[in-house]
Protein backbone atom coordinates (compact mmCIF):
# COMPACT_ATOMS: atom_id res chain seq x y z
CA UNK A 1 0.00 0.00 0.00
CA UNK A 2 1.41 2.81 -1.26
CA UNK A 3 0.36 5.87 2.06
CA UNK A 4 0.54 10.05 1.03
CA UNK A 5 3.37 10.46 3.73
CA UNK A 6 3.62 13.84 3.13
CA UNK A 7 -0.57 14.26 3.71
CA UNK A 8 -0.09 12.60 6.65
CA UNK A 9 2.82 14.24 8.07
CA UNK A 10 1.25 17.92 6.93
CA UNK A 11 -2.01 16.82 8.52
CA UNK A 12 -0.81 15.75 12.00
CA UNK A 13 1.07 19.01 12.36
CA UNK A 14 -1.76 21.26 11.74
CA UNK A 15 -4.17 18.81 14.04
CA UNK A 16 -1.10 19.39 16.70
CA UNK A 17 -0.86 23.11 16.34
CA UNK A 18 -4.88 23.80 15.85
CA UNK A 19 -4.88 21.57 19.32
CA UNK A 20 -1.92 20.68 21.05
CA UNK A 21 -4.22 18.20 23.42
CA UNK A 22 -6.34 17.12 20.54
CA UNK A 23 -4.93 13.03 22.26
CA UNK A 24 -6.99 14.23 25.61
CA UNK A 25 -9.78 15.11 23.39
CA UNK A 26 -9.43 11.13 21.50
CA UNK A 27 -9.75 10.17 24.40
CA UNK A 28 -13.22 12.01 25.62
CA UNK A 29 -14.58 10.47 22.09
CA UNK A 30 -13.20 6.92 22.59
CA UNK A 31 -15.14 6.69 25.78
CA UNK A 32 -17.96 8.06 25.05
CA UNK A 33 -18.79 5.74 22.54
CA UNK A 34 -16.75 2.59 24.15
CA UNK A 35 -16.83 3.12 27.90
CA UNK A 36 -16.18 -0.58 28.26
CA UNK A 37 -12.54 0.49 27.10
CA UNK A 38 -12.20 2.95 29.63
CA UNK A 39 -11.14 0.30 32.39
CA UNK A 40 -7.90 -0.80 30.59
CA UNK A 41 -6.81 2.56 30.97
CA UNK A 42 -5.00 2.44 34.58
CA UNK A 43 -5.55 6.36 34.73
CA UNK A 44 -8.43 6.72 32.40
CA UNK A 45 -6.46 7.72 29.36
CA UNK A 46 -4.92 10.87 31.26
CA UNK A 47 -1.74 13.10 30.86
CA UNK A 48 0.60 10.22 30.57
CA UNK A 49 -1.55 7.91 28.06
CA UNK A 50 -1.90 10.90 25.61
CA UNK A 51 1.98 11.46 25.95
CA UNK A 52 2.86 7.94 24.93
CA UNK A 53 0.11 7.89 22.48
CA UNK A 54 1.38 11.22 21.05
CA UNK A 55 5.08 10.17 20.79
CA UNK A 56 3.87 7.18 19.27
CA UNK A 57 1.88 8.98 16.84
CA UNK A 58 5.00 10.86 16.20
CA UNK A 59 7.03 8.00 16.07
CA UNK A 60 5.07 6.41 13.49
CA UNK A 61 5.22 9.53 10.96
CA UNK A 62 8.90 9.89 11.47
CA UNK A 63 9.58 6.72 10.17
CA UNK A 64 6.27 6.16 7.58
CA UNK A 65 9.71 5.46 4.77
CA UNK A 66 10.95 3.02 7.37
CA UNK A 67 9.28 -0.37 6.46
CA UNK A 68 11.44 -2.54 8.99
CA UNK A 69 11.05 -0.09 12.06
CA UNK A 70 7.62 0.05 11.25
CA UNK A 71 7.03 -3.67 11.28
CA UNK A 72 9.32 -4.28 14.37
CA UNK A 73 8.29 -1.29 16.42
CA UNK A 74 4.75 -2.00 15.70
CA UNK A 75 4.91 -5.67 15.99
CA UNK A 76 6.42 -5.36 19.40
CA UNK A 77 3.24 -2.70 20.26
CA UNK A 78 0.79 -5.03 19.33
CA UNK A 79 2.19 -7.89 21.31
CA UNK A 80 2.31 -5.65 24.45
CA UNK A 81 -1.51 -4.46 23.78
CA UNK A 82 -2.11 -8.61 24.14
CA UNK A 83 -0.80 -7.96 27.68
CA UNK A 84 -2.99 -5.06 28.21
CA UNK A 85 -6.03 -6.61 27.19
CA UNK A 86 -6.89 -5.24 23.77
CA UNK A 87 -9.15 -7.16 21.62
CA UNK A 88 -8.94 -7.03 18.08
CA UNK A 89 -12.46 -5.32 17.91
CA UNK A 90 -11.12 -2.83 19.88
CA UNK A 91 -8.79 -1.53 17.16
CA UNK A 92 -11.46 -0.83 15.45
CA UNK A 93 -13.46 1.64 18.27
CA UNK A 94 -9.43 3.22 18.61
CA UNK A 95 -9.63 4.21 14.62
CA UNK A 96 -12.93 5.36 14.51
CA UNK A 97 -12.07 7.53 17.65
CA UNK A 98 -8.97 8.61 16.08
CA UNK A 99 -10.42 9.63 12.92
CA UNK A 100 -13.49 11.39 14.34
CA UNK A 101 -11.16 13.19 16.61
CA UNK A 102 -8.54 14.13 13.67
CA UNK A 103 -11.50 15.17 11.74
CA UNK A 104 -12.93 17.29 14.64
CA UNK A 105 -9.87 18.95 15.27
CA UNK A 106 -8.68 19.56 11.60
CA UNK A 107 -12.02 20.81 10.68
CA UNK A 108 -12.41 22.62 7.12
CA UNK A 109 -9.31 21.21 5.86
CA UNK A 110 -10.20 17.67 6.83
CA UNK A 111 -11.13 16.23 3.01
CA UNK A 112 -12.25 13.18 2.01
CA UNK A 113 -8.58 13.03 0.90
CA UNK A 114 -7.07 13.20 3.86
CA UNK A 115 -9.82 11.19 5.60
CA UNK A 116 -8.77 8.29 3.08
CA UNK A 117 -4.78 8.92 4.31
CA UNK A 118 -5.70 8.58 7.45
CA UNK A 119 -7.87 5.09 7.24
CA UNK A 120 -5.31 3.54 4.79
CA UNK A 121 -2.48 4.61 7.43
CA UNK A 122 -4.37 3.32 10.04
CA UNK A 123 -5.54 0.30 8.58
CA UNK A 124 -1.34 -0.07 7.70
CA UNK A 125 -0.50 -0.04 11.60
CA UNK A 126 -3.41 -1.75 12.71
CA UNK A 127 -2.02 -4.71 10.39
CA UNK A 128 1.57 -4.63 11.43
CA UNK A 129 0.52 -4.43 15.38
CA UNK A 130 -1.92 -7.58 14.89
CA UNK A 131 0.85 -9.64 12.65
CA UNK A 132 2.61 -10.09 16.42
CA UNK A 133 -0.59 -9.75 19.05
Amino acid sequence: MSLNVQLLRDSFALVSEANPNFVLRFYEILFSRYPQAKPLFKNGGGARQAEMLTAALVAVLDHLEDAPWLTNTLGELGARHVDYGVTREMYGWVGESLLATLGEVAGAAWTPELKQAWTDAYGAIVSLMLARA
